[in-house]
């Protein structure tokens, strides 16, 4: 047991966002529940009304469930990010102009930053360090 070495919470959850799409899961979800605080109607009033009220419920609720579901199976990123930006670009005609634009904009930018996600990538190596780590390499041979 005392091989198992003790972790405190903020590396472990470190550990688990990289290990998934987290900006892009959090932003779509953040996105999809902008849009449903800034919605006009009560659930009592869009009952009342007409079907296509529903739908100001519907595409905000899908777009926090595939954020979510980003965020703990993220092995199916793709299909979820590609059901939440058409969700997103649907609050348009639907939701407030898509929550004033704010939660639009959210899930959309989240979408496609969990879309564009390579779980396997190495971290980038900025030009200054590469520069270094050229110069070293042809210091060392000398």
């Amino acid at each position: 047991m005392s091989d198992i070495p003790k972790q405190g919470a903020r590396p472990a959850f470190r550990e688990w966002r990289a290990r998934r799409p987290f900006w892009g899961g959090l932003l779509l979800a953040l996105g999809g529940a902008e849009i449903l605080l800034t919605e006009k109607a009560s659930v009592k009033v869009m009952m009342h009304a007409a079907t296509q009220n529903l739908a100001g419920y519907l595409l905000p609720t899908v777009m926090l469930l595939c954020g979510l579901l980003i965020l703990f199976n993220p092995t199916q990123r793709l299909f979820y990010s590609i059901i939440g930006v058409l969700a997103s670009l649907g609050t348009w005609l639907t939701s407030n102009l898509g929550g004033f634009f704010v939660g639009l904009l959210l899930g959309a930018v989240g979408s496609c930053l969990a879309f564009g996600w390579l779980p396997e990538q190495e971290p980038r190596v900025s030009r200054r360090r590469r520069r270094k780590q050229v110069r070293a390499a042809e210091a060392a041979q000398l």
